[in-house]
C-alpha cells in the first residue's frame, strides 16, 4: 500500500498482510461513513489504512460510495476470481443507466477476461494493460473486430464509470470496423426454407420474422396483444435501444398463427417456451432455422438475422423506399440500411456481364 492519502491522492485498494482487503482513502465523512458500513471492517492505525473481509460484498458499499472518485486497484487483487466485486459495481451502474440486461451479460463476460488477464500478468490496471490485453486477443485469439470494438466499450465503461478513471484510456483506439455484407436468400431459397417447416409453431414464427423484418430477441417476446389484427400491424416493444416501433403484419403470417394458436395452450406470449411463463429462447429459435435450412438443402449459413436482412433486401428490390425500411427496421441512422444497397438485385440485375453480352 501507498503511504497515508493527502485529499489529492486517489482511493487505493490492496492486499493488506492477513488475507483481507486494505484500503487508504482520502479522509470525508462520507467514505468513512461508507467503510464503516462493511460488516468486519477494522482501521490499521500503524499502517493508517481500513482492512475489510476479502469477499464480494465487501467492498459494495464503499465502491458505491465511491463511484465518482479515482480508484487504483493493486493487480494482486485480480487474479483467480476475476473481481467479482468490481464487475458487480460494473453491472449495477450499468443496471443504473438502463442498458439491457444482455448488454450487461456481454459487458461482464468481456471484463471478466480482462481483469483476469490483468491479475495473471500482475500489470497495473491501465491503459497499457487494457492495448496488451487487446492485442493478444486480436492477434494471439484471432478475435474479430466487432468483438474487439465490443470489448474496447467495456473497458472503457469500466474505467470511466466505476473506476473513475476516464483518463487512463482516452487515447485507447477502437479497432477500424469490418465492412462485411449480409447473406441473402432468394425468394426460392426462402419458400424452399419455409417448405421444410412442418410445426405450426415454428412455421409461424419464421413467418413473423421474415415478414416483419424481427431480430430474435424482439420476436421470442412476442405478446398476443402486440398484434394489431385490424390495422395489420405489429407493435414492437422496448427493442434494441429501448425503443418501440411498429412493423408489418402479413395476412400470410397471420393465418399461420391462428392455425398454430387453435392448439397453443394459453400463454401470456405468443411463443412461450418449454418453461412455464417464460418465452421460447432465441438459441431454440437458432436451431429451428438450422434444422430448417439442412432439410431444404441450402448451402449458405442461415440464421434467424438472416430472415431480417432477406425482408429488408426483398423489400428494397420491390421499390420500397429505404427510409420506410429504416423504420420498419428500427435503425436509428440511415447508413446502416444503406447496406442493403449493395446486396439488392433491383440495379445489378440490370447489367449483363460482358461474358454474356452478344458478339
Amino acid at each position: 500500500m501507498q503511504p497515508p492519502p493527502t485529499p489529492t491522492t486517489p482511493i487505493r485498494i490492496g492486499p493488506a498482510t492477513d488475507g483481507r482487503i486494505a484500503i487508504a482513502f482520502p479522509y470525508t465523512p462520507e467514505l468513512v461513513e461508507a467503510v464503516k458500513s462493511i460488516p468486519g471492517r477494522a482501521w490499521d492505525p500503524i499502517r493508517r489504512v481500513w482492512t475489510v473481509p476479502r469477499d464480494r460484498e465487501a467492498l459494495r458499499r464503499f465502491l458505491d460510495a465511491a463511484r465518482t472518485r479515482t480508484v487504483v486497484i493493486e493487480p494482486s487483487l485480480l487474479r483467480g476470481a476475476g473481481a467479482p466485486w468490481i464487475l458487480d459495481a460494473a453491472d449495477r451502474e450499468l443496471a443504473l443507466r438502463g442498458y439491457s440486461r444482455r448488454t450487461r451479460k456481454v459487458y461482464r463476460q468481456h471484463l471478466k477476461r480482462f481483469l483476469d488477464d490483468v491479475g495473471q500478468r500482475s500489470m497495473e490496471l491501465d491503459a497499457v494493460a487494457a492495448r496488451t490485453y487487446l492485442l493478444q486477443r486480436m492477434e494471439g485469439d484471432g478475435i474479430s473486430r466487432s468483438y474487439a470494438d465490443q470489448a474496447v466499450s467495456a473497458i472503457r465503461f469500466l474505467f470511466q464509470h466505476v473506476l473513475g478513471r476516464p483518463d487512463a484510456i482516452a487515447e485507447l483506439p477502437r479497432p477500424r470496423k469490418e465492412r462485411r455484407l449480409p447473406t441473402v436468400l432468394g425468394r426460392d431459397e426462402v419458400r424452399r426454407l419455409f417448405a421444410a417447416i412442418g410445426n405450426p409453431k415454428h412455421r409461424a414464427l419464421l413467418f413473423l420474422v421474415y415478414s416483419a423484418g424481427f431480430r430474435v430477441s424482439e420476436v421470442v417476446r412476442l405478446r398476443v396483444e402486440d398484434l394489431d389484427v385490424e390495422r395489420r400491424l405489429i407493435h414492437v416493444r422496448g427493442a434494441k435501444g429501448r425503443k418501440d416501433r411498429y412493423t408489418l403484419l402479413s395476412d400470410t403470417a397471420l393465418d399461420a398463427v391462428r392455425r398454430y394458436r387453435e392448439y397453443a395452450p394459453p400463454s401470456p406470449w405468443l411463443f412461450p417456451g418449454t418453461h412455464p411463463g417464460r418465452p421460447i429462447s432465441a438459441r431454440t429459435v437458432q436451431h429451428i432455422v438450422e434444422v430448417a435450412r439442412a432439410k431444404a438443402g441450402i448451402q449458405k449459413r442461415v440464421t434467424v438475422h438472416t430472415l431480417r436482412h432477406s425482408f429488408a433486401t426483398h423489400l428494397l428490390e420491390a421499390g420500397t423506399d429505404l427510409r420506410y425500411i429504416q423504420e420498419l427496421l428500427g435503425h436509428a441512422s440511415s447508413r446502416t440500411t444503406e447496406i442493403y444497397t449493395h446486396v439488392s438485385r433491383r440495379e445489378l440485375g440490370r447489367i449483363r456481364s460482358p461474358l454474356d453480352l452478344p458478339s
